[in-house]
């Protein structure tokens, strides 16, 4: 997994729209939480998805955005995202580029890892977590950018 303080790798992937979409393009509008899940519709990827729809006016009240990241097919994502009233976009990497590219491909290359991503505007990781079981740590990573962002904000 890539670490904090590290620079993002650029991607391009088809997002649950059909439209192509870039990290760079993501960034244009602030900072982002990147989030790499194993399967739409998976009991633990359910739960980490709608727990991040849980808060995401909390992560947009501070400028974040949100993009979730899995190896699922465009009409896989779309229904994902209908079916759960999911509110971010969800981006189809079917060759693994981006999971490679951020060093979350699973173990011996089946599957991928659990991670969530903070990234800077500048495209720098700001801080990152892997945990394939706990999924209650990405929303408290999540939780965790919000109170950094805020506290920024009053300063």
């Amino acid at each position: 997994m890539l670490q904090p303080g590290t620079e993002a790798p650029d991607f391009v992937l088809t997002d649950d729209e059909g439209n192509e979409q870039s990290l760079a393009g993501l960034l244009e509008d602030g900072p982002l939480i990147l989030y790499f899940y194993p399967a739409d519709f998976t009991p633990g990827c359910t739960k980490e998805a709608c727990s991040i729809r849980d808060i995401h006016n909390d992560i947009q009240s501070v400028g974040l955005r949100v993009a979730g990241i899995s190896p699922q097919s465009v009409e896989s994502h779309q229904k994902f995202r209908d079916e759960y009233g999911l509110p971010f976009i969800l981006l189809s990497d079917p060759d693994k580029v981006a999971v490679n590219a951020y060093d979350v491909d699973g173990m011996f290359g089946i599957g991928v890892r659990r991670a969530t991503f903070l990234i800077g505007s500048d495209r720098t990781i700001e801080d990152a977590v892997i945990a394939d079981l706990r999924i209650d740590r990405h929303k408290a990573f999540i939780e965790n950018a919000i109170a950094l962002y805020e506290a920024e904000d009053a300063n």
